[in-house]
């Protein structure tokens, strides 16, 4: 039996996957091992966390930034003095104090990488405009250069980085990390449709028409923007289309008034992050998928929509090339490409066969990413 610290920013009762992920990670190690995490939360203690087959230590997000920041790095040197193995579930925050405190002990550190965390902050603060790929190749100044060189850091001090997909794996090589550190273990969904007929989920949700879904963060990269921006010339494809967009973020008021600014406050609907039960009643509802985005290091919304029987249409960026073979499974067009867009629609809703071969091919995708596989490759890795 081995001793296996758990470095993370969120965990239950926080919604989603990387909380889930965690919480997930964390019962299936503690069959064979001992089993400590360690989270940022709003509050220090919950009442749930006496159920778990393993030890739950929280620090509070109401405390002051550098006070909070502090005990959460004190906390993680002591629980990995006492731990054989360290696995931290980013490279920024968590990461950091993780990789620190596995060195100075000199323990086993493994990292799991989802995307580039100097690149997401520079867009979300307005210090960029640049796509991921662009951005890889420009001189990095200030606060960004900071953020890039702590995780480049974090992954230089790691045993072994986690990270799923190719995308990723070629990004990190590009950083100058050691190729034989990277193992791609891809993402896995155990997304559990509502079970629902189309017209009783959409009765449910009291949202009428045909509806087109997008899900993700709202942020600037996720291109809802041209989708809103799109939707008068989408109605002329049909007039009983509704978009509705599941997520929150930075951009969540931007989009609501950009709808109010075009007058389409009854066919557009920023609906707000939902729990997965909730999330597979709208998937279920819906005709159409939308994956508008100008960044994917691996989408789990995708195959959350292939789960569900929805037809797939996204963008021909990063994963998303390892997961959508176009025309078999799926869609795939440029970035914010306007004409590409309405044509994809167009096509499939006219094209009830294509709909259909979408929808089957779909499944056997979804398949390929089980939940289990991503487990059982990742316990194999970290328990070596």
């Amino acid at each position: 039996m081995k001793s296996i610290f758990i470095v993370t920013g969120v965990f239950y009762p926080e919604i989603g996957r990387l909380a889930s992920y965690a919480g997930a990670l964390g019962e299936r190690l503690a069959k064979e091992n001992s089993v400590t995490i360690l989270t940022y939360s709003d509050k220090s203690k919950y009442i749930e966390d006496k159920d778990y087959p393993f030890r739950i230590y929280r620090v509070s997000r109401k405390l002051p930034k550098f006070i909070r920041h502090a005990m959460y790095y004190l906390r993680c040197r002591q629980l990995a003095s006492k731990s054989d193995i360290v696995f931290g579930l980013n490279a920024r925050s968590a990461g950091w104090a993780a990789s620190k405190a596995a060195k100075s002990y000199k323990k086993k550190f493994y990292v799991k990488i989802t995307s580039d965390a100097a690149w997401e902050w520079a867009v979300n603060h307005r210090q960029t405009a640049l796509l991921i790929n662009d951005f890889q190749q420009n001189p990095k100044t200030g606060h960004v250069k900071t953020l890039h060189e702590i995780q480049k850091r974090v992954c230089e001090n790691s045993t072994s980085i986690i990270v799923p997909s190719k995308y990723l794996r070629n990004m990190l090589q590009n950083w100058g990390i050691n190729p034989e550190k990277i193992k791609i273990i891809y993402n896995g969904v155990d997304f559990k449709p509502s079970g629902l007929s189309r017209e009783d989920a959409r009765k449910e949700l009291r949202v009428m028409g045909n509806i087109l879904i997008s899900v993700g963060g709202l942020v600037p990269w996720k291109g809802f923007r041209m989708l809103i921006k799109l939707m008068p010339r989408i109605l002329e494809i049909n007039n009983f289309f509704k978009l509705v967009i599941v997520g929150d973020g930075p951009e969540r008021d931007s989009l609501r008034q950009m709808i109010r600014n075009l007058k389409l406050e009854n066919k557009v609907f920023v609906v707000g992050q939902k729990s997965q039960k909730e999330l597979a009643t709208y998937l279920e509802a819906a005709d159409i998928f939308i994956l508008n985005t100008g960044y994917e290091g691996f989408s789990h919304q995708v195959l959350e929509a292939m789960s569900s029987r929805v037809p797939v249409i996204t963008t021909a960026v990063g994963s998303n090339l390892e997961v959508i073979k176009q025309g078999e499974n799926g869609f795939l067009v440029k970035y914010n490409d306007e004409f590409n867009l309405i044509e994809a629609i167009k096509t499939l809703w006219q094209n009830k066969e294509m709909c259909e071969q979408f929808i089957e091919e779909g499944r056997k995708t979804v398949e390929k990413f089980s939940f289990e596989k991503m487990f059982d490759e990742t316990i194999k890795l970290i328990s070596s």
